[in-house]
């Protein structure tokens, strides 16, 4: 078999995640260098004229070009069953590229409320300074997706799972609705990864992830990624990546191609452990309402079977005691890590309305359905009875 072009559409996603996006150099290395480099030397002038005018094939300037960020390019687009994948500095950039690309002044988006809350301070703060103009819907509501979509609809965007309600919208049903109008539907994988959920295979045009998070898995680097296909990368999103500069170390990409290695095991993990947490906090006097799609008594629990292979690490929860007792939870805990961050193997915990959604109005947090009273576990590697008996003085 000739290993330089193997097509790792044949090969499970755990195999992707291993060996997929590694072109070995002169050096026969059997792990992925990282290239610490910022240009390249050409053969010839008449050779640096032709790559630079995309003739040719080959590095440029890593602002846009590097063999480790390569790499991890190729097989996070392989794990998601894409064409092509482009890597960023974070996933806000990865976001910002996406709208930068493809949106101009006089467009319109529908974008979910249940989305990350610096995601809608960019649609609501920045690009409507430049006449583009954004609606928020229900996530769960598939009529009120379509009514909002104009003539000028450039996109629709979600989260699902949503964060941190971990509501499930329906990926083939928003596709569908999007198709019909002519629209692109984004949607961001990060609470999945391609090991949970693909959302391209269920009609999705872009999968956007934030890599900080679950694909680390660790807490050590920030990035971020955009998998679609190679025509919508070429024309719309790679010019603004070459441009812009909102670009992937080599280091970062270097790490988050270790986190991929082993992302499908970690998430089989996380998954057992939040089944377990979320289990036991249902039986909790304190606890109004667990959010986790796992459960039965999730709204979109037979959906999330459906579409997704597992439901996920990370649970948020209602307290009775409101915004005092959700604080008081926290700040008992000795063995949680106390931090807005998720998808790491250590466990995390956060009060939404006060951190990761504190930018959003009261009246914007409360129609997302973020209440003082809500906590948030991105639960981790831990043993889960170590992560029970840290949360029950607080309970």
């Amino acid at each position: 078999m000739d290993k330089k072009n193997i097509d790792w559409n044949q090969y499970a996603i755990e195999t992707q995640a291993v060996r997929s996006g590694h072109h070995r150099t002169r050096e026969d290395e059997h792990s992925i260098p990282i290239f610490a480099t910022s240009s390249y030397v050409f053969d010839s002038a008449e050779q640096a004229a032709l790559r630079f005018s995309g003739e040719s094939a080959g590095n440029i300037y890593s602002r846009f070009t590097n063999p480790t960020v390569s790499a991890f390019q190729e097989r996070l687009a392989a794990m998601e069953a894409g064409e092509r994948c482009l890597a960023f500095s974070s996933g806000m950039a990865a976001i910002m590229a996406l709208c930068m690309g493809l949106l101009k002044a006089g467009d319109h988006v529908v974008s979910s409320r249940s989305v990350f809350g610096n995601t809608v301070l960019l649609f609501q703060n920045f690009f409507a300074k430049f006449g583009v103009t954004t609606d928020f819907v229900d996530l769960t509501d598939s009529s009120a997706w379509e009514a909002a979509i104009n003539p000028n609809t450039r996109f629709l965007f979600l989260e699902t799972p949503s964060n941190p309600l971990i509501e499930i919208a329906d990926i083939r049903e928003l596709a569908d609705i999007a198709h019909k109008h002519d629209c692109l539907l984004i949607v961001d994988n990060v609470f999945c990864t391609p090991a949970l959920q693909k959302p391209l295979q269920l009609g999705a045009d872009i999968v956007v992830h934030s890599t900080t998070k679950y694909i680390d898995g660790h807490g050590r680097c920030v990035g971020g990624a955009v998998v679609a296909s190679d025509e919508l990368i070429e024309k719309q999103i790679y010019p603004f990546l070459r441009t812009g500069g909102a670009t992937m170390s080599p280091f970062n990409a270097w790490v988050f191609l270790s986190g991929l290695e082993t992302l499908a095991i970690r998430m089989k993990a996380h998954c057992e452990n939040a089944m377990a947490l979320a289990q036991w906090l249902e039986d909790k006097a304190s606890v109004a309402k667990v959010h986790y799609p796992g459960l039965s008594s999730h709204a979109q629990h037979e959906l999330a079977k459906q579409q997704q292979t597992g439901f996920g690490g990370v649970i948020s929860f209602e307290l009775t005691g409101g915004r005092q007792q959700a604080w008081q939870l926290i700040d008992k805990t000795r063995l949680l890590s106390i931090t807005a961050n998720l998808g790491d193997v250590k466990t995390t915990i956060t009060h939404p309305a006060t951190t990761t959604h504190s930018r959003l109005s009261e009246q914007e947090r409360l129609k997302a359905g973020i209440t003082d009273g809500l906590v948030r576990i991105s639960v981790g590697l831990e043993n889960v009875k170590d992560i029970k008996n840290d949360l029950e003085p607080g309970l």
